[in-house]
């Protein structure tokens, strides 16, 4: 039985809250969907830009102190992808199926969760400041300024955790837009409470590194209050957050058979990266310092890629829940196409700016060189690693995630470590950013004509044809 039409205010309201990415063409849908959410990514990055930025000024030891800090940063935030992908996966799949009430009630519950995890996090995180850094290699004198950034940073964990996972179910529904302009607003509030509390404008204390944490936190908490408040009461796509336990089980349990694989996918990536860092750190704090303005550079350089992921999930989750297999190839053969001849493109351009981009945060030879030899070689992988992120992202989306944790899993640890090591003994510091352009460009092949044999295995698979354009089986088989 079909359900009754919708009144013109729901019909207005549904619209406002996102677009169907069952119809109409892929490419369109993807570039949509993908443009304004790489101006919001640009925002995010900024955060980390605008902040390093800020803190060269006070000299090259805080530079290097928030340069080690990426590891553990880009750690949580992979647990926070990992909820917003399951978030992203399990409401896109129930939007394709036209069950709105239980894709609000997996969005809402799902941001508890995170919430509560998030919490768990912040107070382990300031019980081990010490050793965990001291684990990466660093000093002494860095560590009071490590541990200044990382006692008010780790507060902003559990918002920036329902944060993602609210916006991931807007992003869901196709609504891109939205999450964008948020996303910009926290940035502009960030870089206005930089300089102020890092320097001790207008009356406030010169905090310095800490200042920088402090204003990413209270910019974080504003965009939330906004988000949830416009979410929740403006489009109508969350729900209470009061509900029956076993309602609220189910809905985490949903949620959660996507994000946990799509976590550990996501933990690998900052334990690569602190990997290489603790490798970094035998040359001294200068090429640490190197490789952390290099680290702000590359997200920045991988936005496109990073955006076209993030809507690759709602876009396969939707088709998937429709049994859309040739809209699935399509966008296959799009990705792919887009990663190889942008990313050569963008690695042109990178290896061309990168010494411009380094002279604005030091004017220290050494750091700089450090920096521009990273990305002379990493750059030219840039365009494989942004494949693998966005078939993660379709396999996420498609409720399969164990293939995403398998790809991400033999990158580090069948791939990239062996290559760091022979890298390492052949070319000293070269050889380690060389080691990651080869791992990159290998699994972008491997991770593409996966998918390509998933899409096939789930068409042949499939018995019955869609009823009424909705299919009952949701999720691509194993």
């Amino acid at each position: 039985m079909s359900a009754p039409p919708a009144e013109p205010g729901e019909r207005r309201r549904r619209k406002a809250a996102g677009h169907d990415l069952t119809t109409g063409p892929v490419g369109g849908h993807l570039r949509r969907q993908a443009l304004p959410f790489s101006i919001g990514l640009v925002a995010i990055f900024s955060f980390e830009a605008i902040d390093l930025y800020f803190i060269a000024q006070l000299g090259d030891a805080p530079l290097a102190a928030v340069s080690f800090v990426l590891p553990v940063i880009w750690l949580v935030y992979g647990i926070g992808i990992g909820f917003e992908a399951g978030v992203a996966s399990c409401v896109s799949r129930a939007v394709g199926r036209r069950e709105e009430e239980r894709a609000r009630r997996l969005a809402t519950d799902s941001s508890v969760l995170g919430a509560l995890a998030a919490i768990g996090m912040l107070l382990a995180g300031l019980a081990t400041i010490e050793p965990v850094f001291r684990l990466l290699g660093a000093t002494d004198t860095l560590l009071p300024l490590i541990r200044d950034y990382m006692e008010v940073w780790y507060y902003m964990a559990p918002l920036d955790m329902v944060l993602w996972c609210t916006l991931a179910a807007i992003r869901a529904r196709g609504n891109s837009l939205l999450e964008s302009k948020i996303i910009i607003g926290a940035a502009l509030l960030n870089l206005v409470l930089d300089p102020i509390f890092i320097f001790g404008l207008f009356g406030f204390p010169r905090l310095e590194v800490a200042g920088a944490a402090l204003a990413t936190l209270v910019a974080t908490c504003a965009m939330l209050v906004f988000t949830l408040w416009h979410l929740g009461l403006r489009l109508g796509v969350l729900a209470s957050p009061l509900a029956p336990l076993r309602t609220v089980l189910d809905s985490w349990r949903h949620m959660l058979q996507i994000g946990i694989p799509a976590m550990a996918t996501n933990a690998i990536v900052p334990l690569s990266s602190a990997i290489v860092v603790a490798l970094i750190a035998d040359y001294g704090v200068d090429a640490v310092a190197g490789f952390g303005i290099a680290m702000r550079i590359e997200p920045m350089a991988l936005i496109p890629f990073y955006a076209l992921s993030a809507v690759t999930s709602p876009f396969f989750g939707q088709n998937i829940g429709c049994g859309h297999y040739d809209r699935l190839r399509e966008a296959r053969r799009l990705l792919a196409r887009f990663c190889v001849l942008f990313g050569l493109a963008l690695a042109t351009v990178a290896c061309l700016a990168t010494p411009a981009i380094s002279g604005l945060y030091t004017d220290d030879p050494a750091i700089r060189d450090v920096t521009t030899a990273y990305v002379w070689l990493a750059a030219w992988g840039w365009g494989p690693y942004g494949l693998v992120m966005s078939v993660n992202a379709a396999f996420n989306g498609s409720g399969r995630p164990l293939p995403a944790v398998a790809l991400s899993s033999a990158r580090v640890i069948f791939v990239l470590l062996p290559l760091l090591a022979l890298g390492q003994w052949l070319f000293g510091l070269h050889g380690l950013f060389g080691a990651v352009l080869v791992a990159n460009g290998l699994l972008g092949l491997v991770a593409w004509r996966w998918l390509g044999r998933h899409i096939d295995r789930a068409e042949q698979r499939e018995g019955a044809p869609p009823q009424n354009g909705v299919r009952n089986d949701t999720a691509l088989p194993p």
